[in-house]
């Protein structure tokens, strides 16, 4: 599944330049609400999100303040602004790299790719409501109930987390599984689902949901 990118820009050109280049590798969505950056990102959940300084009523810095009250989503700020100062107040409000227009695009999706890497190597584990997985199967309730997970079921449990609110198809579970060296048919996943949710109901987890002929949805 493509990691999704939100995009925090007022300059039209610019926005349908980086969509139609990074919709190429990413799932691209851009604000809509430029009064309410926050609840379209808690919204569409993003992966990455590019953010420029100069914007209508708050500028870049306040939305990285806001969203760092909640998410340690990546941020890249692109902007027309080349003096270190704004490239290390961006840093100091949390943003996690910095780019000058104008950019190369390549360059960019280099940085891009290079820090949902190093993100992905720093996650140990995944929160939904009260309840926290962690990497290494352990699934908790956040009080006393922990139940444990197989490799398998973990991946599976891991993907539906990641996008959460999303259906996810099995053929992209399957293929997860498979760049994990478990190589299982379709029955296979249906019974590891199966056992999957038996003992998430130990913790009171009833989550995950069937979309028949399409795949699962945590939600």
């Amino acid at each position: 599944m493509k990691d999704k990118v939100f995009i925090v820009e007022d300059d039209e050109l610019i926005v349908k330049l980086l969509r139609d280049k990074l919709q190429e590798e990413f799932r691209v969505m851009a604000t809509n609400n430029f009064r309410d950056v926050t609840t379209e990102i808690q919204t569409y959940q993003p992966n990455l999100i590019l953010m420029d300084i100069t914007l209508p009523y708050f500028n870049g810095f306040y939305w990285t303040t806001e969203i760092r009250k909640t998410s340690d989503v990546p941020i890249i700020f692109i902007s027309s602004a080349t003096d270190e100062m704004n490239a290390v107040m961006a840093m100091n409000m949390g943003a996690d790299d910095f780019i000058s227009k104008p950019f190369s695009i390549d360059i960019l999706i280099a940085k891009m790719n290079a820090l949902l890497r190093r993100t992905k190597l720093q996650v140990k584990h995944l929160n939904f409501d009260n309840y926290t997985l962690d990497l290494e199967g352990r699934f908790s309730d956040g009080e006393e109930a922990m139940v444990a997970l197989t490799k398998t079921e973990t991946i599976i449990l891991k993907i539906l987390l990641e996008q959460a609110g999303t259906i996810v198809a099995k053929q992209d579970i399957l293929k997860k599984l498979w760049e994990s060296d478990d190589f299982i048919d379709d029955n296979t996943l249906n019974v590891n689902m199966s056992r999957l949710r038996k003992k998430l109901l130990q913790v009171g987890f009833e989550a995950i949901h069937t979309v028949r002929g399409v795949g699962y949805v945590v939600k």
